[in-house]
């Protein structure tokens, strides 16, 4: 596993780059998700714009205005943070590479490096306006197209998918934030899908209707790039170990001198367990909580690797599992035994439901549906891949889902609400006319 690129370079390359431990992996392909997302989003809202279905609207954009107070003190707190932290990294460098995450929410910075940045980029901004400033501002009309608004949308994405992210997944596990509510906030790992996708789509549709969008077209050029998005962002869960993993393969254990992983009789499960009792007994209060199902390799697929059916997730970024033999470092811990990597799963099935949808976009032809599409596959995708994950199950009459599941039925049953309303509707219209 590569909690930072740090650790990707030195074993995929040879090479060792110490500078590349601030670039933590998840954050790597989240951004990269989000790059993929608004690149997908700008090529469809542009085709529903030729076709007709999105039109810009005019506003009036005022040129030639000095700086104002509120840009230049944005602009001194961004230069702050950035120096204070960012640059902070560099000049305390034996202290930050030890703990980078630690480092970053924890008191420490450089001062001088932070107010330093604070006034340079207070200047520029004041200056830079300034040199662009008319004796008389001159206002005219602009027609802004949706696609324009993309940048606008993925900030708001972000922001947004970041906090629905985080209250969905404390109150999915309400003991764990009573316990540390500081810690829950501010650790990296932690985000529920859901969460962010409903708080988003909130934030987002009550955006776009203040900007007269066709909010139809809109969800169903979003429908593509969300999934796409979806699988990008696992491969941050996979590839840095962010937890995001599934219950444990009982037919397989792992060689933590190697972390790799080797296989285990089903009988031999219990003798694992007790081997690393204080591990367990640190996740669970017995042993018979212990989530497991053994599935052993087909025969039939002795071509594919063992990871892809059990996993140790060694150098996890959150820092779980047993102390790896020979290991120096603050990432040398690695899975007693193998879980299924869920992820992995995940961004395998969502690549292809991405196809799917790039496939059909153009053949359908009544807006809207093409998101009902993408809610049912969403749904389905999540709701079995839940069978083998760990969450906090509930328990509502007799029933024991969790959480994720709930919301992907909810999905599959709304997407094809959509389908049937818009179909519908659409019929209708086609008889008037």
């Amino acid at each position: 596993m590569y909690p930072n690129l740090y650790y990707a370079f030195r074993d995929l390359l040879g090479l060792e780059i110490p500078v590349l431990k601030i670039f933590q992996t998840f954050g790597f392909f989240v951004a990269i998700a989000f790059l993929a997302g608004a690149y997908i989003l700008t090529r469809e809202l542009k085709r529903y714009e030729q076709q007709g279905l999105l039109k810009g609207v005019p506003e009036k954009v005022v040129t030639g205005l000095p700086a104002t107070q509120g840009e230049i003190i944005g602009n001194a707190v961004v230069g702050f943070i950035i120096g204070y932290k960012i640059l902070g990294i560099f000049f305390q460098w034996d202290v930050a590479s030890a703990d980078l995450q630690a480092f970053v929410f924890s008191s420490q910075g450089s001062l001088i490096a932070g107010i330093l940045l604070a006034a340079v980029m207070a200047a520029y901004k004041y200056y830079t306006k300034k040199k662009k400033a008319l004796a008389k501002p001159q206002e005219q009309t602009v027609m802004v197209m949706p696609h324009h608004r993309v940048p606008d949308i993925i900030v708001m994405a972000a922001i947004a998918g970041l906090l629905g992210a985080k209250i969905f997944h404390n109150l999915e596990n309400w003991g764990d934030f009573v316990k540390d509510p500081i810690g829950s906030l501010l650790s990296f790992s932690g985000l529920t899908f859901y969460g962010g996708l409903i708080v988003a789509a909130i934030v987002i549709i009550s955006y776009a209707r203040k900007k007269q969008f066709n909010i139809r077209a809109l969800i169903d050029s979003a429908a593509p790039a969300l999934m796409l998005a979806y699988a990008i962002g696992r491969m941050g869960c996979h590839f840095s170990g962010d937890g995001d993993w599934g219950i444990y393969n009982s037919a397989y254990g792992i060689d933590t001198n190697t972390g790799h992983t080797v296989k285990m009789a089903p009988a031999a499960f219990n003798d694992a367990v007790q081997k690393n009792t204080l591990f367990f007994h640190q996740q669970y209060s017995s042993t018979e909580q212990i989530p497991h199902a053994a599935f052993e390799k087909p025969a039939a697929l002795g071509f594919v690797p063992d990871w892809l059916f059990a996993y140790g997730y060694p150098h996890n970024v959150i820092k779980e599992g047993v102390q790896m033999a020979g290991c120096d470092g603050v990432y040398c811990k690695v899975l007693p035994i193998a879980v299924y990597p869920t992820p992995l799963y995940e961004i395998i099935v969502c690549l292809v439901f991405f196809l799917v949808l790039w496939g059909i976009r153009k053949k359908i032809k009544i807006p809207g549906v093409i998101f009902g599409i993408y809610l049912i596959l969403n749904g389905i995708e999540r709701f079995f891949i839940e069978k083998i994950r760990v969450d906090t199950r509930y328990d509502i009459f007799g029933f024991h889902p969790t959480q994720a599941e709930i919301i992907s039925t909810l999905l599959v049953i709304g997407g094809i609400i959509l389908i049937v309303i818009y179909r519908k509707n659409s019929t209708a219209a086609n008889k008037l006319s």
